[in-house]
């Protein structure tokens, strides 16, 4: 079959290559616009309690404080009097003005001193937006920034002020900013690098531009198909650094395999059309088997109930199969017609010559072939040493740099952080519906209210608490009572307030907890399990036979990441399994799989331990940027990077057995063929690891948190799996393992003695 389509590919070279220029320039074309489309805010696909929690705000409050803006305002002077007072309160109104507004909590509306800095030069107030879903909160952000900026500009005296929105929407609206920035600006830096090592593998100009165009291509095209797959299928914007990452990576890791072997067949007497269609028999089919066990990582994510980890799937399988199509159609088409011009200019090989003699790798197997327990002893003890740190492996928040601070939310963000309050951006929301016939305000209920208000005030990491009980410091249940037994009053003196906090069914309420300015976001966590183990527990009687439901940003991130633990095992359990069985079929053989999956495991392991070190232990994290330790993990990242790293990884693996196999079947010899295999694939090995890490290390630098994580763990898994695993251990296995690494397509002498 591989043969029939090799030549058939050279026969219709043109055509192949006319079809694929003309996907390219649509793709060109149709690309940009699917940033636009992508979604800001993920999240699990299946009910859990927080998103319980969020509908019911959105569904029974008048004027529910579901979605809001937090605007910061800074000036030389104290911000309630004077020119700052009037710019205060000119801010205020242009809110007010907007349609989508259902109100403004300021210092002026509750004369709470807690909006405002100590020194009285920094304010902040909270917009209420009207019941929105998903991203259409984010179509409020740029409106409102820029009636602020009108406002602003027409003061006296406008540079001497900052006013900056924050909160979820625009900062998830800033994300998606940076992310596109950071994909296209890493894009632009990677190419002439790229390009320097592909000069360098090659020897030759023309040549090296081959993988840059197809990985090019791959990205183009792959964002083309996730924008028209975003018409019906919800997609992450987290997809895009993704997209590039693994596009430019695969992309070009392929073509690398491709040419070079093109050119051994070249060398080997082979003319250009002959040499073309037995590189898609030999070099095209090691792409694809290694395209098909990438995928593999990439469709078990398809498996979770997240937006986030789907939408990666989903891209990585497009991208993967367009850079696999790509290396085995287009570039075995052009390598046809451009056949020894390939090796242009001649001088630059004669230069770079050094780099391709075999002499040093064949030496290098020959060592590891006359000590092949050392080698297992000594790679063995590096992989278990950077192990090592992933016992001390904690999931959760991060708890520094999780919001991009060179954005106007993340610096909003930081303003609030240093007067104190970054609290009040994203406070966990404790909805309390009581039984028919109950109302919240009821003397019964507000005892039981108050219950729960005292107990959280209490730990050290709260704040506040905003609720029906805490209108008025001081007050007496008694006097609640009085006071709600007049619901107009009460309403006249606090309208935001009461319909922010009081259904209209009567019954459900709302307490808003307020964390204090010391309590990450990684401590965050700890504090949501907490309050639902208070409620779970039953220990304030006045609220039996309530139902109660924890929400807000932090209480999803929770239940997120529980759905995304649980499902875990099977995602790894379906990796490991499936890509075993792939290679067993492949290579007709049950040694060399199982060698495999443990060779990818140790890689990956090895992996998480040096991301713990680097950045939840902060060891060496400046160099990245990081400041300090994040304390946790987030779970995507343990997901995202074992399987992604796995199928990456395995494209080492194939492309070292694939040679090793090959030189076996013709010689017989297990140790000449693993020499022989070995010191073939070095080179191509260590230029596409160095490709590799320079992209994935490139997104390490991201103005992303999540996206410095993944790049990271990338890069670390492709260095090390090129080294320690596809250089020492990998050939130390083979070596000891002798002709049994073919059982049972080969069997091994009586006296079982490897040939």
């Amino acid at each position: 079959m591989f043969d029939s389509l090799g030549r058939a590919l050279v026969r219709w070279r043109w055509a192949v290559i006319a079809c694929w220029a003309v996907i390219g320039v649509l793709a060109a074309v149709r690309a940009g616009d699917t940033v636009g489309m992508l979604e800001l805010r993920g999240g699990a696909s299946a009910p859990t309690e927080a998103r319980t929690a969020d509908s019911l705000l959105s569904a029974r409050f008048a004027r529910p404080i579901s979605e809001f803006f937090a605007v910061t305002v800074q000036g030389p002077a104290r911000m309630t009097t004077g020119m700052p007072g009037q710019l205060l309160d000119s801010l205020i109104a242009a809110a007010h003005a907007q349609p989508w507004v259902s109100g403004v909590v300021s210092v002026r509306s509750t004369k709470d001193s807690t909006f405002v800095a100590r020194d009285g030069r920094t304010t902040f107030f909270l917009v209420a937006l009207k019941a929105r879903r998903g991203d259409s909160v984010a179509a409020a952000v740029a409106p409102i920034r820029q009636a602020f900026d009108s406002v602003l500009r027409r003061f006296p005296d406008r540079d001497a002020y900052s006013v900056l929105v924050t909160g979820r929407a625009p900062l998830d609206l800033d994300i998606r900013a940076v992310s596109a920035e950071d994909a296209s600006r890493n894009e632009k830096k990677l190419v002439p690098i790229t390009l320097a090592i592909l000069v360098l593998a090659f020897g030759a100009l023309v040549a090296a531009f081959l993988p840059i165009v197809v990985g090019v291509m791959a990205i183009a095209i792959t964002l083309t198909i996730v924008g028209l797959i975003a018409t019906v299928i919800p997609m992450s914007v987290f997809v895009l650094n993704m997209i590039s990452m693994i596009g430019l990576g695969v992309g070009i890791d392929y073509s690398l395999l491709v040419i070079t072997r093109f050119r051994e067949e070249l060398n080997a007497g082979m003319r250009p059309g002959e040499a073309a269609a037995h590189t898609f028999k030999t070099a095209g089919h090691a792409v694809i088997v290694s395209g098909m066990t990438v995928v593999v990582g990439f469709g078990a994510l398809l498996l979770t109930p997240l937006t986030e980890t789907r939408s990666v799937g989903i891209a990585g399988l497009v991208v993967v199969a367009v850079a696999v199509l790509l290396a085995t159609t287009l570039l075995p088409a052009l390598l046809s017609l451009l056949g020894r011009n390939i090796d242009r200019p001649r001088w630059l090989a004669r230069r770079l010559a050094w780099y391709h003699r075999p002499q040093i790798w064949e030496r290098w197997a020959r060592s590891l072939s006359r000590h092949p327990y050392r080698a297992l002893v000594l790679g063995g003890t590096a992989i278990a040493l950077l192990t090592l740190p992933v016992l001390k492996l904690r999931i959760g928040l991060p708890s520094r740099h999780w919001w991009p601070e060179q954005t106007e939310a993340g610096a909003g963000v930081a303003t609030l952080e240093r007067m104190g309050m970054s609290g009040y951006i994203q406070p966990v929301r404790v909805v309390v519906e009581f039984p028919e016939g109950t109302d919240a305000t009821s003397a019964t209920a507000l005892r039981g209210l108050r219950r729960l208000s005292d107990t959280l005030r209490n730990d050290p990491r709260i704040r506040d608490v905003k609720s029906l009980v805490d209108l008025a410091p001081g007050t007496g249940i008694l006097e609640y009572s009085l006071l709600y037994s007049e619901p107009d009053t009460v309403r006249a003196r606090y309208p935001d307030f009461l319909d922010a906090y009081l259904a209209r069914d009567g019954r459900t309420t709302l307490l808003d907890v307020i964390l204090s300015d010391t309590t990450t976001l990684t401590t965050a966590m700890d504090v949501v399990e907490e309050i639902r183990g208070i409620v779970a527990g039953g220990s304030i009687k006045q609220m039996k036979g309530t139902t109660v439901q924890v929400g807000g940003y932090v209480a999803g991130a929770l239940d997120f990441q529980t759905l995304l633990l649980a499902r875990f095992p099977l995602i790894v359990a379906l990796i490991l399994g499936v890509t075993a069985l792939m290679l067993a079929i492949v290579f007709k053989s049950v040694l060399v799989p199982i060698k495999a999956v443990i060779m990818n495991s140790l890689s990956v392991a090895a992996t998480f331990g040096l991301i713990v070190l680097v950045f939840q232990e902060g060891i060496g994290g400046s160099l990245f940027g990081i400041d300090g330790p994040t304390s946790a993990i987030y779970v995507l990242v343990p997901v995202i990077v074992f399987a992604v790293v796995f199928g990456l990884s395995m494209d080492y693996e194939v492309f070292l057995l694939a040679r090793i196999k090959e030189a076996f079947d013709r010689t017989g010899q297990n140790t000449l063929a693993t020499r022989e295999g070995l010191s073939a694939t070095a080179s191509v090995i260590t230029s596409a690891a160095l490709i590799m890490i320079a992209v994935f290390g490139a997104f390490a630098f991201a103005r992303i948190l999540l996206m410095q994580f993944v790049g990271f763990g990338l890069a670390v898994a492709v260095l090390l799996d090129a080294t320690i695993i596809r250089m020492v251990l990998v050939p130390s296995l083979m070596q000891i393992a002798g002709a049994w690494n073919w059982w049972p397509g080969y069997k091994p002498p009586k006296s079982g003695v490897s040939s």
